[in-house]
């Protein structure tokens, strides 16, 4: 028994002591990657075991088996004690563990209910819970423990940047857009830099805690490259995936740079090549099918060593192009540009190896423009006036100076800009003392430059001072004084307060700080003395009696004005209200006296306006109207009805007596131009009728008529020409003369109206005697054209059944004066010759002139002469023509009677072909007989 006791006790001792032996140190330390979750769970699963181990040793069979080896003596009774009390220990350990660690437990549960962005704000407090395991724990107080807690919390950090991070997308989004994926990159190394700074944080506290306490607890004294091995190895891949993006961002802005100059369109199909070749290393990397974020995967470190390999030869051409455009810019401003151009490059190592030399060459650059400044001066400060010709000589001297102290501080400023982009280097000593120098140069000049205008705006300040306001320029012409002077120093001062830095002197700063006030007095005296000029220069002589008072006051107010100074009493300023108060009336006078004018220049326009209206006018056919025209009539009753009103107006305006000689005068120059505008007019309305009778004139007619027949008075015109023409021209002309009745006369000193004056006027009436005599000549030439007609006079003058018994009888018309003659019955011949003779005159008439245009303007209808005529020959040959359709008539019933064949009178075909030629259709009686 004592034996099977002492072997169940070594059984009991081998079995407790390799659990005891178990450290959950030794499996991170076997480079296992656990997180804090197992180590939880085996802390867990340990202290439950123990607590299990040591129930098992207190149990009954446990106690009797300790009796028997102890009532023995047994060597093992003092082996099962040292178990139960390693046990014991154990199960205390393991409770004090448990127990502390369980807020590191809550911790980073609540972390992985985080989103990725909130775990860089809780690190803190997740080293906070760390810290105080290692200060309130009595067994886990051991830095072995302690950097395996640390190690397996970076393990999380790490899985969970991996879970937040798109894997192998990582890269694959070069291609497309980096920029999201990026930001992640840069927010997971945030965090977890601020997790190993949380730790250097909490290891800092522990050492102040250890000072400030009796009892210090160690520290933790472990390198800290222990604790963040692994996460330092995955930080580093982060860095080079976040340098690969940044490049990649920096390479794609060359898309869009672009360089002028000489060589601009070169140097950018250089840089576009680059970034093409670029573009092909990207799509390379982005192919690559391992997981970039894996920093066990070494596959990625050798496509970016490839990678990089290339963008080191990238950035080399690139900086060959940068050179070069740096050494094709003129000016270092446009230095400036090419750099800040290609900002995101300069801190690249390859890019700042080859810097130096185009810095030492754009410092000669600098030198050099600051040697042209110094020689410009040098060169142009004599005149420098050339250059602002619209300001006074100081303004454009300072102008002229702060253009080249502008262009020397933007010289500088451009040449620190690029230094401070490409490194920010010092300026060179040599390059700062140049610099200086031209500076110091230019502020020598504006300072003597202001210091030589104060001097001579303060001179001309007094000259103006001391002038008189107002002068008169002979003989009657005034002017303000010194104007132009007055105007140069105010325009000084303008820009003296604007230029700031001029010191003034007396006279000068008194103008200065009365130089609104002396503006405005300058201006109302400019005003009035423009307004008198205006008056007197102005003036008519039909005006100069109306406004003789008024001129005399202007006169009396100027003469104040002509002897005061700008200086009034002792040393003030001669701003007084007084000016105002004698501008107001000259304003006043020569506001009245314009509108005056005004009106008079309305009137004149209205009269001469007269001189373009057609009083006569031509209707729709292109022939006279039958008066003037009406509405053209009532437009002048209306202008004179005006006329009337400004008159009325201007008596106002010049507060003239209407009895008086002065406004009697002023009337009868207003009735003069008055009547020259009715004149005008109607010379144009008679020149228009004398133009239109022109023979040659080569227009429409005029005038139209009509010739008729008539049976008891032959050829005669309608309207009769010795009276129709002559009455409407007649009363043409007197309604033209009429117009000028229409415009009530203006003078008062003249009698009758303007038509009774214009009647009397020389010109119109040889244009009237003018119209008249065309009128004669059209009637001599209607006469000749009726007597030409009269060849047709025996056709509406004989007694046609006299003629035609004549021709029965003798077979003719018997001629004048013949009384008898042998009988002989006509012929069909006869017929025949007689009836020709109508056609033949009939064809002469038809083919006459419908219209005759006589003299160039009258027009003689002729169609109702031709009309009539024409019936007349229809009846003659209506009368031959009936005899032989009766002869035909007669012929055909004597040809259905045998009895009486043979006694017709004419052949009868040939008679029907004599009525065919005439135009005689057979009725159809006689036709249905012929056939």
């Amino acid at each position: 028994l004592l034996h099977a006791c002492e072997e169940t006790v070594v059984e009991w001792v081998e079995l407790v002591s390799d659990f005891l032996q178990q450290d959950w140190s030794g499996l991170v330390l076997d480079r296992q990657k656990p997180v804090p979750s197992e180590e939880f769970s085996f802390w867990k699963n340990r202290l439950k075991n123990l607590l299990f181990i040591q129930d098992q040793l207190l149990s009954a069979k446990a106690q009797q088996v300790s009796s028997i080896l102890k009532a023995e003596d047994s060597i093992y009774w003092a082996a099962l004690q040292d178990l139960q009390r390693h046990v014991q220990e154990g199960v205390r350990e393991a409770e004090d563990i448990t127990l502390h660690l369980t807020p590191v437990q809550q911790k980073l549960s609540e972390v992985l209910e985080m989103d990725f962005l909130q775990l860089k704000d809780n690190v803190a407090a997740v080293m906070d819970k760390v810290g105080l395991l290692w200060t309130g724990s009595e067994f886990y107080c051991r830095p072995r423990r302690t950097v395996v807690l640390l190690q397996e919390i970076c393990n999380l950090y790490i899985q969970l940047s991996r879970d937040f991070l798109p894997g192998q997308e990582v890269i694959g989004v070069l291609v497309s857009e980096p920029g999201p994926v990026l930001q992640d990159i840069r927010l997971v190394i945030q965090t977890l830099q601020a997790l190993k700074s949380a730790f250097c944080e909490q290891q800092s506290q522990l050492e102040l805690q250890n000072q400030n306490q009796a009892t210090p607890t160690p520290s933790w004294t472990f390198p800290s490259h222990l604790v963040f091995f692994h996460l330092d190895t995955f930080l580093n891949r982060l860095l080079s995936i976040q340098e690969v993006h940044l490049v990649t961002a920096r390479f794609y802005q060359l898309d869009q740079a672009v360089l002028s100059g000489a060589s601009g369109t070169l140097l950018t199909v250089g840089i576009q090549q680059v970034y093409q070749d670029f573009l092909v290393q990207v799509r390379l990397l982005s192919a690559c099918s391992c997981d970039p974020t894996d920093p066990e995967d070494q596959t990625f470190e050798l496509e970016l060593d490839q990678f990089w390999e290339q963008v080191l030869d990238l950035e080399t051409r690139l900086v060959s192009v940068l050179s070069k455009a740096l050494e094709d810019c003129s000016e270092v401003a446009s230095a400036a540009k090419v750099v800040k151009m290609f900002w995101f490059f300069l801190d690249r190592p390859r890019v700042q190896d080859q810097l130096p030399p185009c810095l030492a060459r754009l410092e000669d650059q600098v030198l050099s423009d600051l040697d042209r400044t110094e020689l410009e001066f040098y060169s142009q400060k004599e005149k420098p006036e050339r250059w602002f010709r619209f300001c006074p000589a100081g303004a454009a001297r300072l102008c002229w100076n702060r253009q080249l102290r502008r262009r020397t501080q933007e010289t500088l400023r451009s040449f620190r800009t690029i230094q401070n982009l490409c490194g920010g280097v010092a300026l060179a000593p040599a390059l700062l003392q140049r610099a200086e120098q031209v500076v110091e140069l230019l502020q020598d000049f504006r300072t003597s430059t202001r210091s030589d205008w104060s001097a001579g705006l303060e001179e001309d300040c007094g000259s103006v001072l001391n002038q008189k306001l107002v002068q008169i320029d002979p003989p009657t012409h005034l002017e303000v004084a010194g104007r132009k002077q007055l105007e140069a120093v105010l325009q000084q001062l303008r820009y003296v307060s604007r230029e700031g830095g001029v010191a003034l002197r007396p006279n000068a700063d008194r103008l200065l700080l009365a130089r609104d006030d002396i503006t405005r007095t300058f201006v109302l005296l400019d005003q009035t003395v423009s307004c008198y000029n205006q008056v007197v220069g102005g003036a008519m002589e039909a005006e100069l009696p109306l406004i003789q008072e008024q001129l005399q006051q202007l006169n009396d107010t100027l003469s104040e004005l002509q002897s005061k100074t700008w200086i009034c009493k002792g040393a003030e300023l001669c701003v007084c209200p007084g000016v105002q108060q004698e501008s107001q009336q000259a304003l006043a006078v020569h506001s009245s006296i314009t509108e005056a004018r005004a009106n008079m220049d309305a009137m004149r326009t209205i009269a001469q306006g007269w001189a373009e209206l057609d009083l006569l006018q031509r209707s729709g056919d292109s022939l006279l109207e039958s008066s003037v025209n009406d509405q053209i009539c009532r437009g002048i009753k209306t202008d004179g009805e005006q006329l009337l009103s400004l008159t009325q107006v201007n008596r106002r305006l010049y507060s003239a007596d209407e009895a008086s000689e002065a406004w009697t005068g002023y009337l009868d120059y207003i009735d003069d131009r008055v009547q020259d505008g009715l004149l005008q007019l109607l010379h144009r309305a008679l020149r228009f009728l004398t133009n239109s009778n022109l023979e040659q004139s080569g227009g429409a007619p005029l005038l139209a008529v009509s010739l008729h027949l008539q049976d008891s008075r032959g050829l005669v015109f309608e309207p009769s020409i010795d009276d129709g023409p002559a009455a409407f021209l007649k009363t043409i002309i007197r309604d033209v003369y009429g117009a000028g009745a229409l415009v009530p006369r203006i003078s008062v000193g003249r009698h009758g109206d303007y038509q009774e004056s214009l009647r009397q006027n020389p010109e119109l009436c040889a244009l009237e005697q003018e119209v008249m005599t065309r009128l004669l000549q059209v009637k001599e030439e209607a006469e000749k054209l009726r007597a030409g007609l009269d060849r047709y006079a025996h056709l509406w003058l004989s007694d046609k059944q006299a003629v035609f018994q004549e021709f029965l009888a003798y077979g003719k018309p018997l001629a004048v004066g013949e009384v008898e003659a042998d009988k002989n019955p006509p012929s069909l011949k006869d017929f025949q010759r007689e009836i020709q003779v109508l056609l033949t005159i009939s064809s002469e008439v038809t083919h006459l002139d419908e219209g005759v245009v006589l003299q160039g303007w009258l027009q003689v209808d002729m169609r109702p002469f031709i009309t009539c005529l024409l019936s007349i020959i229809l009846d003659w040959k209506d009368m031959y023509t009936d005899f032989l359709l009766e002869s035909a008539t007669n012929s055909l019933q004597q040809a259905t009677r045998p009895q009486d064949r043979g006694s017709a009178s004419f052949d009868l075909t040939d008679t029907i072909l004599l009525l065919e030629v005439a135009g005689v259709e057979l009725p159809e009686h006689l036709a249905a007989k012929l056939q």
